[in-house]
């Protein structure tokens, strides 16, 4: 009896390990996709407001990246249209990545159809959240042949009836 158990030790040890090993390649192989190494970083514009339309930013003096999303309220768990255009650059493949500022809202990305003439276009959704209003901050991933280029673009996300916030909701 005590060999049956000392082999059923062993068999859950080794049962251990090949769990250990297991998570650990899947670890490693989703690294990249999960923290893809960028070439290139455009800076946030403080002045965007993807509620009043498109944000345009500036890569450098010929590169310029449009984001919009619709609607433009964006509401929390229902379908987004996104739209990404790009002049000065050919993109292999365009993605948009959602990350709440403040809170973990885990893997959120939506790869968009290549449209033609540079228009990038694809559906989206914000998962729920239990706050009044979230910040969310969304990077437009552009693989290209120089490697990968990232644009943040940040935004607020309120729940119905919730006034954005700096908004002031008159009596």
């Amino acid at each position: 009896m005590a060999v049956e158990n000392k082999g059923q030790h062993r068999l859950w040890i080794l049962a251990g390990l090949l769990m250990v090993a297991v998570s650990a390649v899947a670890i490693y192989k989703a690294q990249p996709i999960l923290y893809p190494e960028v070439a290139r970083s455009g800076q946030l514009d403080p002045d965007c407001d993807l509620r009043a339309g498109p944000c345009i930013s500036q890569l450098n003096d010929t590169v310029r990246v449009s984001f919009a999303i619709e609607p433009r309220e964006i509401p929390l768990v229902k379908p987004l249209q996104l739209r990404v255009s790009l002049q000065g650059m050919q993109a292999d493949k365009v993605q948009v990545d959602f990350n709440g500022v403040d809170m973990n809202m885990g893997f959120n990305r939506v790869t968009l159809n290549d449209s033609g003439a540079g228009e990038f276009k694809g559906d989206g959704m914000l998962p729920v959240c239990v706050w009044d209003a979230m910040e969310w901050e969304a990077k437009v991933l552009i693989t290209t042949g120089q490697g990968l280029i990232s644009m943040p673009y940040r935004f607020i996300t309120v729940r119905p009836g919730i006034p954005l916030p700096g908004s002031e909701e008159l009596d």
